[in-house]
Formats: C-alpha cells, structure tokens, sequence
C-alpha cells in the first residue's frame, strides 16, 4: 500500500510539473488529476492517500469560513431568490438523469438514480449500495462528472468569461501571524472531528467552515488559510480525482464511462440554462452563477472560486444547497429503490 500511495504522490507531482514548465492553467490541481488519471488508465496500481487527502480538505473549509464577513451575512437575503433555484434545478437533473442511465443506459433502478443525483461522491456510494446499486458504476459515474467539469470551466472563465485563474490564492505562510496560523491549524483539526462525531455529511469541509466562520465573524482571524496550503489542498483532490479510475476495464470504459460523458454532457446543459437566467435576473454575475450551478465536486468548485476571484460565499452557499436537497430526498427515494 505504501509503495502504490508513493508511486500515486510521484505522478501526481510529475503533472504538476509537466503544468507548470507548458504553462497550463491550475497546474497544482489538473496537473495531479490528469497525470493520476493517465496512469491509472494505463494500468498502474495507484492508491491516494486518503486521510491526508481528507485533511487537506480542511484547509478549503477554513478558506470558506474566512471568507464569511459581516458583509457577506448581510448580503444572504440577496442570494435567496438563486438559492431557492437550486432544488427546481436538482429536480430537473433528476427527470433527466435517471430516464437516461435506466432506459438509454441499461442501469438498474438505484444505480441509475444515484448517478444521476449531483451530490457528494460518498454520501451517494453510500446510499447508492445501500438500495442496492452498483458501487462500482457510481465511482465512475461521478469521478467522471466531476472530471469533465473541472477540466472544463477553467476553459469557460478564461476564455469565454475573460477571467484570470492566476489571482492569488493566499498570502505566503510567512506573511501571517503566527497566532493566526496556529488557530487555523485548531479550527481545520477540531471542526473537521466535531464534524465527523455528530455524522455530518462532508465532515472535512463544512466542520472547520463552521469554525472558521464563527472566528472569521468574531474577528478572531482576518484572512484566508496560507497559499502553501491551498496549493497543497489542491493538489490532493487533483490526485484523488484521478486515482478512481484505478482498476477500469475496457468495458468499464465503454459503458459506463461513456454513459457519464453523455449524462454531464445533459447536466452541463441544464446548467448553463439556470446560470443565464440568474445572470438576466441580476442575481449574480456570470462566473459566479456558472460556478454555483455547475455540477462539480464541492471542494473543486471552490478551488476554483478561489482562483478565478469569484465570490466564494455565494458559490459555496448555492452548492452546500445542492448538496443537502440531494440529501434529504435520498431516504424518501430508498424504500421505492429497493
């Protein structure tokens, strides 16, 4: 294991690098990404690390927590009217989603629902096997969803939008109080645990994003987490991305793999829809709305609100929204898949 966890983390950084020296956009998470996604598929045993995977997560948590102000608390009642297009939204991925993997794709019932739903990777594996599905065949659904999407809208901000992926993420380590580094560090640590003892859902994210937000609303730290431990934070969910493809066959790769493409393909659809009409509403501006309705990993898309200078509040909150309407509907739809 220590040898396929260290052979995972020396690819990883050899996409960094091969990023880095061609000039490619976010070299620290699609480099790790797509260097891990070519050896797997290559046939090399690789295997993330994956407490300290979790852990890096930490860090985006306390990014979002920090980034909640005063100022942003009074700007909620603004965002209500985009936030209550989320579950409209979800409902539309669904009458879309499941017909397509259950009637074009073939998938049994509980497989092709828990594809189709754009919630976090493990709360749906777990659910998905819990009513019976194929857990195999979601790991590659959603690894694949959420591959397309971060591989796609840093090309849509750039090119499209205009926007720069070269802000920058953070002040060096060297530049923060240390006092302040030290309470981050105990914020990440003990919000991701209490997270994880009371069983909340993405435990190693929303646990210090709590904390931090408490302390960042108290005045108790003014600034986001160091940039050496973004760029850490994403280059392990670039890494652990790639390595779920780990062991897929051809015919994984022709089935199911293929079936996801054509499903985000469905999704990525839907969204720009809901994205342009919040943008003709005057709710949000448009790398905002497609960052917030684009069906992508929740650590992901705030990594990438953090590069392209969005407002991360405003991403986070509307995908914190997704992720809990999914959520909740999946107990209401556990009996009926069974």
């Amino acid at each position: 294991m220590i040898l396929r966890i260290g052979l995972a983390l020396a690819i990883a950084a050899s996409g960094v690098a091969v990023f880095l020296l061609l000039n490619l956009p976010l070299p620290w998470l699609l480099g790790p990404m797509f260097a891990c996604l070519i050896a797997a598929l290559g046939g090399l045993k690789l295997k993330g690390p994956v407490f300290l995977g979790d852990a890096m997560r930490t860090v985006l948590g306390v990014a979002v927590g920090a980034s909640i102000t005063p100022d942003v608390v009074a700007r909620l009642p603004d965002m209500a009217v985009s936030i209550a297009l989320i579950p409209p939204f979800i409902l539309l991925i669904g009458l879309v989603g499941y017909p397509y993997f259950r009637r074009v794709c073939g998938f049994d019932n509980a497989t092709s629902y828990y594809g189709a739903m754009p919630g976090g990777l493990q709360d749906m594996l777990v659910f998905g096997e819990e009513a019976g599905g194929n857990v195999r065949h979601l790991s590659l659904i959603h690894a694949t969803r959420v591959l397309i999407v971060v591989s796609a809208l840093p090309l849509v901000l750039t090119y499209v939008l205009g926007r720069s992926l070269d802000l920058p993420i953070g002040a060096p380590a060297a530049q923060l109080p240390f006092h302040e580094l030290a309470l981050m560090v105990a914020i990440a640590l003990f919000g991701w645990w209490a997270a994880k003892r009371v069983g909340l859902f993405g435990a190693s994210i929303l646990g210090p994003m709590i904390l931090a937000a408490i302390a960042s609303l108290t005045g108790l730290i003014h600034s986001r987490p160091p940039m050496e431990a973004i760029l850490a934070a994403q280059f392990f969910i670039g890494l652990s991305v790639g390595v779920k493809y780990v062991g897929i066959t051809w015919s994984e790769l022709r089935r199911v793999v293929v079936a996801a493409v054509g499903y985000t393909v469905l999704i990525g659809v839907l969204a720009v829809v809901f994205a342009e009409g919040v943008v003709l509403l005057g709710l949000a501006p448009q790398a905002e709305a497609l960052l917030a309705f684009s069906p992508g990993g929740q650590a992901e898309m705030t990594v990438l609100a953090i590069v392209a200078g969005a407002d991360i509040a405003y991403v986070v909150t509307h995908h914190l929204t997704r992720i809990v309407v999914v959520i909740i509907g999946a107990p209401v739809m556990q009996k009926w898949l069974r």
